[in-house]
């Protein structure tokens, strides 16, 4: 979408299905999304509807015998060297996975080892990936507690998950996470099951990290206030697909798709008095089948008769925004309007 040149990483027509007794499930449907260096990239979007399964595919953790990858995930080094993700072999991608691409988990608890003390296992990724002696790795281990804002990192090194508060065990892992200094940070909904105090704190501690860094993100988020703060860019995605990308001040200004606009109007609004909250009707489509024509089709109040029967084409703005909707089709003008004033918009 944007100038390549300044990719730390491309998504280029990602599908993405599983094997199962029943059949194929298409999670993800020719997603397309790029990672600017240095840059956030927000991916938005209803459980279900494949930000996940995008994030994961950048490193392949999805069980190889059971998934089907077709397209292609670019990632560019800093040092020159552009590696297609889903060909490498799975030796190389161990040099990659956690050292150049590193990845935070919504869930700390399952994700750290229970019985191993916290900074062995800061320590041991260290090693592996920097080949450091012990020694050195230790001290690289207490310096990144101290920059993850976890005090008395000495004392702090020789005790186990358990000992530590939620939001402490998501400073360990954002602290297993930079180890290696990564290009790219993928963050799976880090902050779902924490306060709103320490999620702000966690958030701060990214942002300050990254200027620091310049590494890029990739956030998973269904909090809109958190994309809106943490990200320049915005991938909508619904039902497996990008229905639309633009840049963060664009799509809260301006947005284009009904399903957005959808999210959007479910937020509370300060001073505003209403009796229930704007929901968005109807369910999402089920995976396990080829969808015809919008996915959105059934669930949206601006649907035109041939959203149901045929898919939407991308539309491209004048700022690089995309959008995949029949109402913003060059012919479609007329009909947008007429729709809009039917739905009193």
């Amino acid at each position: 979408m944007k100038n390549m040149n300044n990719c730390a990483l491309e998504i280029k027509g990602l599908s993405v299905d599983f094997k199962s007794e029943k059949g194929e499930v298409h999670a993800a449907r020719s997603v397309n999304v790029d990672v600017p260096y240095g840059k956030t990239v927000g991916i938005v979007g209803e459980s279900g509807c494949g930000k996940s399964v995008t994030v994961k595919s950048i490193l392949r953790l999805h069980e190889e015998k059971t998934t089907v990858y077709r397209g292609e995930i670019i990632f560019h080094d800093r040092d020159g060297k552009d590696y297609d993700i889903l060909k490498l072999p799975e030796k190389e991608m161990d040099t990659i996975r956690g050292n150049k691409i590193s990845i935070i988990f919504q869930d700390p608890m399952t994700s750290l080892n229970p019985v191993i003390k916290v900074g062995t296992q800061v320590t041991e990724v260290i090693m592996h990936y920097q080949k450091l002696p012990k020694k050195e790795a230790v001290q690289k281990t207490l310096e990144l507690f101290s920059a993850v804002g976890i005090r008395a990192p000495e004392l702090r090194y020789n005790q186990f998950p358990h000992e530590f508060s939620g939001g402490m065990q998501q400073r360990i892992m954002i602290a297993i996470a930079l180890a290696c200094n990564p290009v790219i940070l993928l963050a799976d909904e880090p902050t779902t099951a924490l306060d709103v105090t320490i999620q702000a704190q966690i958030l701060h501690k990214m942002k300050e990290i990254q200027a620091n860094t310049g590494m890029s993100i990739v956030f998973i988020t269904h909090d809109l206030g958190v994309v809106a703060h943490m990200c320049e860019e915005i991938a909508v995605m619904y039902a497996g697909q990008v229905v639309e990308y633009a840049d963060t001040e664009s799509l809260f200004a301006n947005p284009k798709h009904p399903y957005t606009q959808g999210l959007l109007s479910t937020i509370p609004r300060i001073g505003e008095k209403k009796g229930k909250l704007n929901t968005i009707e109807g369910m999402p489509p089920k995976l396990d089948h080829v969808i015809e024509g919008c996915p959105f089709a059934e669930r949206c109040r601006k649907k035109l008769p041939c959203c149901e029967t045929t898919a939407p084409s991308k539309y491209v703005d004048e700022k690089d925004n995309m959008v995949r909707c029949h109402l913003y089709a060059p012919e479609g003008a007329e009909k947008q309007q007429a729709v809009s004033e039917q739905c009193g918009k």
